[in-house]
């Protein structure tokens, strides 16, 4: 199995989702991690819920099963000069530091970019950024995908703004972090610079990069984008529609040919010969005739019939699943894309697999999310060299 990051070690400052999972990718693709957690209460990713319990009857948390494994856990104190030191001595010998404190903090604790290694690469995650006149507001994923623009347009046409199912900011942002880290990674080996780099990636960024021709339209149309729910403003048909059997179709039919093809799985062949829908211009201005048509199809049949009609005709199209589908299909059976994770607290458990893949060869299954502080003796002796003796007086005094 390919590991193009093997032998690049990461230091995880972060806590929550967008650093972590940064660290977290380049850990799937053979970087060693090592997480870096406060002694007392560690990430708080461990106290969010949903949660199970252990064989003891604690509780434990599956937020922190998934996104806490493929690495080591290394607790130290950060406030105090001795744990900034330890850091410090971490930081000369690996590559990549991935944080997500309130900027301003590791320059409070000495361990800023400027006072390490000038080898490393830094993944620096904030709301706002590291300037700017928000750069110390405090906030989460809610506030920046409304700041982005991304909340106003998510929901139905007369409903709220809605926030997206699942904290988008901060994913997205540890997918172009990590993307970022390669990058000065490679400048820096494969080019012989010798130096890394600082990537200042911000929550709010990473949605605006995706949204679309919104600025652009608003620029020199001078539109707002608004909320079109499960269809589009642009093309036609294209909704979600609700099967006979209480569930949800997505089928998008917008191009000339497929909208022939969709009228022949209705049996309304004669449709496309109607001057309302035509042409892809057409149904867009009769967008809502044509979505209701689809609409009344779709209500009279069960869902897998509505999905075989289309795929037999050609027809994008697919059922809208929740979780018990997806890891019944048998496509993400076949792809590998739900692996079993062996924890250290829980015993196996079915989590997504590592994505993507090179040459169509899945990435190892990673080693469970780690007890806190499970490997700090480990990591601190093997790579520090710090004797039992030196790690018993840092114990005592708080320090890991």
């Amino acid at each position: 199995m390919r590991q193009p990051l093997a032998g690049i070690r990461v230091l995880d400052m972060g806590t929550r989702v967008a650093a972590p999972f940064c660290a977290g990718i380049l850990g799937e693709q053979g970087a060693e991690v090592i997480k870096i957690e406060d002694p007392d209460r560690g990430d708080r990713t461990r106290l969010n819920g949903p949660f199970t319990v252990d064989d003891d009857g604690n509780s434990y948390s599956l937020y922190w099963s998934v996104e806490g494994r493929g690495r080591k856990s290394v607790t130290i104190n950060l406030r105090s000069p001795e744990g900034q030191d330890l850091f410090r001595r971490l930081a000369s010998v690996s590559d990549v530091v991935c944080e997500n404190f309130r900027p301003g903090t590791l320059e409070r604790w000495n361990i800023d970019p400027t006072r390490l290694n000038p080898r490393l690469v830094t993944a620096r995650i904030s709301l706002y950024g590291q300037q700017g006149p928000k750069s110390l507001y405090n906030g989460f994923d809610h506030n920046a995908v409304a700041f982005a623009g991304l909340t106003h347009l998510t929901g139905h046409p007369d409903g709220p703004p809605a926030r997206p199912g699942l904290p988008v900011s901060d994913y997205l942002t540890g997918v172009f972090a990590a993307q970022a880290v390669t990058s000065l990674l490679y400048e820096r080996d494969a080019k012989g610079t010798g130096t890394g780099g600082v990537v200042d990636a911000y929550l709010y960024g990473s949605v605006l990069r995706i949204m679309e021709w919104t600025i652009a339209a608003y620029d020199r149309l001078g539109s707002v984008r608004q909320r079109t729910g499960n269809r589009s403003n642009n093309a036609a048909p294209l909704d979600n529609f609700q099967s006979r059997d209480g569930r949800y179709v997505c089928v998008v039919a917008v191009r000339q040919a497929v909208f022939e093809h969709l009228c022949e799985a209705m049996g309304r062949p004669e449709l496309p010969a109607d001057e309302r829908f035509a042409s892809p211009g057409a149904r867009r201005s009769n967008r809502e005739v044509v979505n209701q048509i689809v609409a009344e199809w779709a209500s009279g049949l069960d869902a897998a019939t509505i999905e075989e009609r289309c795929l037999r005709h050609g027809v994008p199209v697919g059922i809208v699943y929740d979780v018990s589908d997806v890891v019944a299909d048998k496509q993400v059976q076949a792809r590998g894309d739900v692996c079993t994770v062996d924890d250290p607290v829980i015993g196996p458990v079915r989590q997504q697999a590592p994505y993507p893949r090179f040459d169509d060869d899945p990435l190892p299954v990673p080693a469970g999310a780690p007890r806190l502080g499970e490997h700090t003796d480990e990591v601190l002796s093997s790579v520090l060299g710090l004797s039992s003796t030196e790690l018993e007086a840092l114990r005592t005094d708080g320090i890991i």
